[in-house]
């Protein structure tokens, strides 16, 4: 009798524990799932801290299960856009996948934002420098709060923004799996003309045309000038298209950050961008990663002088002066740009 009321007060502590232990457990459950879901105290914008702190939700979290409707209908755009460079890479795949795996070298163009947790593929000619600024902001910690107060050099200067290469490998692979990760594209050739125009159009880009610019002129320019030959400052169009779609420019080494192709520059078919801005909705699509990141209510997106723009009449202008060889050879170049990002073959182009 003795022994029964002994084991008959064991099982009854057995089971207490066991209730107090499966009630904590609902706590912790509890508990867990209001610190997903419950909003947190917004802090001040571009307080000493850092400007528009995240909240419970990283943008990432926010992308895949937005809590609003307007989150909702751009996920379906940009679900669409991922979709489309998930599609070009799987057809494609000898040509994009030409390396197994990436390289911390590969990852430069990769401007990482830890207080929002964010990852940024630059894409120079798309905006790179107001996007750069931003990054600047959001990553500064209260040192900076307005976008346009950065001069544009100072957005290039490498020590003002961390890039994915300076982490070690773990680090690397941590980020890439749980930051937002995005880049802006624009319609290949506007890039590029836009890209000539700025660096051989105008005087005070004197390093590019010491650099590319000598070369340019003394290997395709026939009967050049001494002077031309010593400053490269007089680039032709044509002369630059032969260029780039001459096969010894890329056996020496790869082509410049400003033309080479978006897919090399940002890896797309090895690395899983959550989402894909574009040029032409640059205002509507930086304003949504903004939001996404918590940021959109303090900090806005620079505008761009529309009448400075390079536009599709302006690349079609450029491209009517050099040959049907030049402009098939370049559109191959640029074509899996062309397709991964869902742009149509110009209208204007003699493909041969």
């Amino acid at each position: 009798m003795k022994q029964t009321l002994l084991d008959l007060m064991r099982m009854s502590r057995i089971c207490r524990m066991a209730l107090a232990t499966c009630l904590g457990s609902c706590i912790l459950v509890i508990f867990y799932f209001q610190s997903m879901f419950q909003p947190v105290m917004r802090q001040n914008p571009f307080a000493a801290e850092g400007c528009c702190r995240k909240g419970s939700r990283n943008a990432l979290q926010e992308l895949y299960n937005p809590t609003q409707a307007e989150f909702s209908r751009a996920a379906l755009l940009h679900q669409a856009r991922r979709d489309q460079v998930a599609e070009t890479c799987r057809a494609h795949s000898a040509s994009s996948r030409k390396r197994r795996v990436l390289t911390p070298g590969d990852l430069k163009h990769l401007v990482v934002d830890e207080e929002h947790e964010l990852i940024y593929c630059y894409v120079p000619k798309v905006a790179c420098t107001n996007w750069k600024r931003v990054m600047m902001v959001l990553s500064g910690r209260g040192k900076y709060t307005d976008p346009m107060e950065i001069p544009s050099n100072e957005a290039h200067v490498p020590s003002n923004l961390r890039t994915l290469n300076q982490y070690s490998i773990a680090d690397i692979n941590h980020r890439l799996k749980s930051y937002l990760k995005f880049l802006f594209v624009r319609e290949p050739f506007e890039r590029l003309v836009s890209a000539y125009r700025n660096k051989f159009t105008l005087r005070y880009n004197t390093s590019f045309h010491k650099r590319y610019g000598t070369k340019i002129v003394r290997r395709y320019r026939k009967n050049a000038t001494a002077e031309a030959l010593q400053g490269g400052a007089d680039v032709k169009f044509p002369e630059f298209a032969e260029y780039l779609v001459d096969p010894a420019t890329r056996r020496e080494a790869p082509l410049n950050e400003h033309w080479q192709t978006v897919y090399s520059l940002c890896h797309p078919c090895h690395i899983h961008y959550d989402l894909v801005g574009k040029y032409e909705t640059l205002e509507e699509d930086a304003s949504y990663v903004l939001r996404l990141a918590g940021a959109g209510e303090q900090l806005r997106f620079p505008s761009y002088a529309k009448s400075t723009r390079t536009t599709d009449q302006m690349t079609a202008a450029f491209f009517h002066n050099i040959s049907a060889r030049q402009q098939s050879q370049l559109y191959e170049l640029y074509k899996l740009d062309f397709l991964m990002f869902n742009y149509s073959t110009p209208s204007y182009l003699k493909v041969q």
